[in-house]
This record gives C-alpha cells, structure tokens and sequence, in this order.
C-alpha cells in the first residue's frame, strides 16, 4: 500500500461525520487552511471561483478552517458553515483543525513534512496555505497564502494535472 498519498487520512465534517480521504480517489485537489477573520479570507470566493472554473472536471477544494494564526477562526461547527455559505463557498468545509506544530492534525503534519509525503516540507506559515494534491492522493506543490487561488501560477498547475496522461506527458 503507498503511504505516501493522504488516502489513509479520515477527517470529520463540520456536522461531525468522518469522511475517509480514499473518497477522493482520482481527483486532483486542493487543500486548504482557512480563516473567516484574515485579511486573505476574500480568498474563500476566490476558491468558489476556481471551483466553478474546473466545474465537471476532478477537481476539488477542501477547506480545514484553522485558529492557529492570531486566533482569526474564532467560530465553530455552522457558525463556520453559515459563514462560507455567506461567501459563495460551494466546496466542502471541514471541521475546524490545528494545520501546525506538536497538535496538528494527522494530515496536516503528513502535508508539512517530507519524511512522511516524500515530496515537499511546507508547513502553514499563515491562513490560506494551499497544498496541491495529484489524482494518485500526492502531495504536488504547495502555494503560500498569498498566492490567490485563481492566480495562473495555480490554474495552469491543476489544467496540467487535470489533464489526460497522453496530452500532459507532450
């Protein structure tokens, strides 16, 4: 079994449910940390738009709302929901997590840490770290929060992941 892909990760929905990674199996993603009260939280429509871009395709964005960085997500359970709901967010929002140091959450010390992705060490330096991940469950790149979500840099990155193996490869 690859342990190097996030399928082995379980994460619980703001309404408490567990929801296994594998369930994204194929699909290119993009993993989230966010804030409702950051100066990058307009950024939650930015994702929307991206969203919407890549419609029909596999892709999704996973949102894990995080208090780690000035203690910006001071909100909990619907109040987060209600709250992305008000801001177009029509991606799945995840219950509120630690993305950073000894208490961060499973996927997030797999996502910071080389030894464990194989790949890239980036842990969140602040709200709105982005991690890419391939259609295998791989970690592929990292974007730093200020790096806008429908910026080229992130939109060509996912069209080439997104694309079939034949016409990504020339």
């Amino acid at each position: 079994m690859d342990t190097q892909n996030i399928y082995k990760f379980n994460v619980q929905t703001l309404n408490g449910n567990s929801v296994t990674l594998s369930d994204y199996k194929n699909k290119v993603l993009l993993i989230v940390n966010t804030a409702s009260e950051c100066g990058f939280t307009p950024q939650l429509k930015d994702l929307a738009a991206l969203k919407t871009e890549f419609e029909g395709q596999d892709f999704e964005i996973l949102a894990f709302p995080s208090n780690d960085f000035g203690g910006q997500e001071p909100l909990e359970g619907q109040s987060i929901a209600a709250f992305c709901s008000i801001q177009g967010s029509n991606y799945p929002v995840f219950d509120k997590i630690r993305v950073r140091g000894p208490y961060a959450d499973p996927l997030y010390k797999f996502l910071s840490d080389k030894k464990e992705n194989g790949v890239l060490s980036s842990a969140p330096r602040w709200n709105f770290h982005k991690y890419l991940i391939g259609r295998d469950g791989r970690v592929v790149d990292y974007f730093f929060p200020f790096t806008k979500p429908t910026s080229s840099k992130v939109r060509k990155k996912i069209q080439r992941l997104l694309a079939p193996a034949d016409v990504a490869s020339k």
